[in-house]
């Protein structure tokens, strides 16, 4: 994770300037992450080497937390690309959900052992590692002496259902959505969709039974509404960034003020709607890439909202320190 964060902040008028990134030495609680899905290995389990696809998403999902906590994100021995797009395809070939988990409960318990020593610590997923760690907070923590030291679990793009109207809405039989951003011991999950082209219902990451329908806890402002996206996007995303061009020489940009986010409820249906304020764009790019067929946003539901989620967990941390 010592990679260079730096980000470039790019004002409504086009000017810019660059934001350093300093990790926290003296973190007072730990992070564990759980990568989604990125191997491109033939197989439908990965094995556990480090390739180029897990150290880039390592970079954009998780490094960014070591100003909050120290890190931990063991590799894991996931359900492939090449899987799923057999499963998708009708032709599935061998593969296992519960390897997987295996290899994550082998390394929380693990962690827990030799590296935890009674500190808090937030559990950080996405997409596939969302999955695994909901599982974790279902089978190890809800409910159980541990859940005091949960921080919060930040479980990104993965469908958890909770009941319609329900409040608190519980995500699992002892652990509440965050409404507040000192709540401790809560979740924040959502999927993210842009405003304009909304999730049909049964679609993946907002898929849930009858009566239920996904979480949603909007990073921007958990108690409700719309809100700002403090957004950390890779540079890439834009082959453009400013009109007329400015060089770029971070791995990051920030485009304050133009991306806002609300949770939407319709039926069975819950997402995170994002939208742009084309007003605020001023010479800046027009647009961000991220898009999935039926899949929304959902490549970039960690880089929308990471600033807020950084915000949220340095006010959970010092609630939790303070108790």
């Amino acid at each position: 994770c010592p990679v260079d964060l730096d980000a470039t902040i790019i004002a409504s008028d086009g000017s810019t300037t660059r934001e350093a990134f300093h990790a926290d030495p003296d973190a007072p609680i730990d992070c564990f992450y759980i990568y989604p899905t990125v191997s491109e290995q033939q197989t439908g389990n990965a094995n556990f080497t480090i390739d180029h696809d897990l150290t880039l998403t390592i970079e954009q999902q998780f490094a960014r937390f070591g100003g909050r906590g120290r890190l931990f994100a063991p590799a894991y021995r996931q359900v492939t690309i090449s899987a799923l797009k057999a499963m998708f395809a009708k032709k599935p070939i061998p593969m296992s959900y519960d390897l997987a988990y295996a290899d994550v409960l082998a390394a929380f318990l693990a962690y827990l052992s030799n590296d935890n020593h009674g500190r808090g610590f937030v559990l950080v997923g996405h997409s596939q590692g969302a999955l695994h760690l909901a599982r974790l907070v279902r089978e190890q923590i809800d409910g159980k002496p541990i859940q005091g030291q949960m921080v919060s679990a930040l479980l990104i793009g993965e469908a958890l259902p909770v009941k319609a109207d329900a409040e608190p809405a519980l995500v699992f039989p002892h652990t509440p959505l965050c409404r507040t951003n000192d709540q401790v011991g809560c979740v924040i999950a959502f999927s993210s969709f842009r405003a304009e082209t909304p999730p049909a219902a049964g679609t993946l990451f907002v898929k849930a039974p009858e009566g239920m329908h996904a979480a949603c806890a909007n990073p921007a402002v958990l108690d409700g509404g719309s809100g700002g996206l403090d957004a950390y996007l890779s540079a890439s995303e834009a082959p453009v960034w400013t009109d007329p061009p400015r060089p770029i020489d971070t791995p990051f940009v920030k485009v304050p003020g133009i991306l806002n986010a609300q949770c939407v409820v319709n039926g069975q249906v819950a997402f995170l709607a994002v939208s742009r304020d084309a007003s605020a764009n001023g010479p800046r790019a027009k647009d961000i890439k991220g898009d999935l067929p039926d899949w929304g946003l959902h490549l970039i539901d960690m880089n929308l909202t990471m600033g807020n989620l950084l915000h949220i967990v340095g006010d959970e941390t010092r609630a939790y320190l303070a108790q």
